[in-house]
């Protein structure tokens, strides 16, 4: 309903669903800045975890109680970044079948050399937009507590995302870079906030 809602202000499908995406965004901007903090802090701590997992290498048991330890000086909690995205997940879910079996997508065209927003980016530039940007939040996520196999297979996961959603409709692809875009962009201010808070306390 909002989607078609959209649609009547814009008369483009295309600009609808960046919209929608728009409006999704600014209702979980709070859980999200939550969430790009945590990871800001995580960020901040992965040289000291990495030495203590290298320290106690040995003894597993000594290693979490050395991590729970700097977690709880360091007010920390890892979990706390993934618990925003679970109550996001809902939403993703509803949307899902909506841009991908919508009928008043089929031959909607949004611009430049998209035509048709129901079928796949002719060019595949989308799914390549969408691997970069990918690309772009892992640099900023922290890898903690990752074995180098799980490091490998995300490494990689932007280049399979980007196979796997050159085949889906290009208005669906659309909506996933948009929301990525925006999560990058307010990821990045995030941590740029952390980062300048922690450099005032030094100084």
């Amino acid at each position: 309903w909002v989607l078609v809602q959209l649609h009547r202000i814009t008369h483009n499908w295309g600009l609808a669903i960046i919209l929608l995406v728009l409006l999704i965004k600014a209702a979980f901007y709070w859980l999200s800045d939550k969430q790009y903090r945590s990871f800001a802090k995580m960020r901040k701590l992965t040289p000291r975890i990495k030495a203590l997992q290298a320290r106690y290498a040995d003894d597993k048991t000594k290693m979490q109680q050395a991590m729970m330890e700097l977690y709880q000086k360091e007010k920390a909690n890892p979990v706390a970044g993934c618990l925003p995205m679970l109550v996001q997940i809902p939403v993703f879910f509803a949307l899902y079948p909506v841009l991908i079996e919508s009928v008043e997508l089929r031959q909607a065209p949004f611009a430049l050399w998209i035509h048709n927003l129901s079928a796949p980016d002719p060019y595949y530039v989308l799914p390549v937009l969408y691997a970069a940007v990918m690309l772009a939040q892992q640099m900023l996520t922290p890898a903690v507590g990752m074995d180098p196999t799980q490091a490998k297979i995300m490494k990689a996961m932007p280049i399979l995302m980007a196979f796997f959603f050159a085949q889906f409709p290009a208005g669906l692809v659309l909506y996933y870079i948009t929301n990525s875009v925006l999560g990058l962009l307010q990821q990045w201010y995030v941590t740029r906030q952390v980062m300048r808070a922690d450099a005032a306390r030094t100084t």
